[in-house]
């Protein structure tokens, strides 16, 4: 899954840790860790907040495309 792969990438990218990504999506470390690890599918809603946070689309973080935009 690619997407683990690179919300991890944009998180460090970005100096951010796990707790405050967290935040930003309303839920916990703990839940956000599962997202990056593969344990737990992220939910629509939190990929949607992600895109906007970090200025991507979905298809960059579902690894569909390599443009950011």
């Amino acid at each position: 899954m690619d997407y683990i792969r690179i919300i991890r990438n944009l998180r460090e990218d970005a100096d951010k840790t796990q707790t405050e990504i967290a935040e930003i999506l309303g839920t916990s470390q703990t839940m956000y860790a599962r997202y990056e690890r593969g344990a737990s599918e992220m939910p629509i809603r939190h990929l949607i907040t992600l895109c906007d946070y970090y200025h991507v689309s979905s298809d960059y973080i579902l690894g569909l495309k390599e443009d950011k935009k």
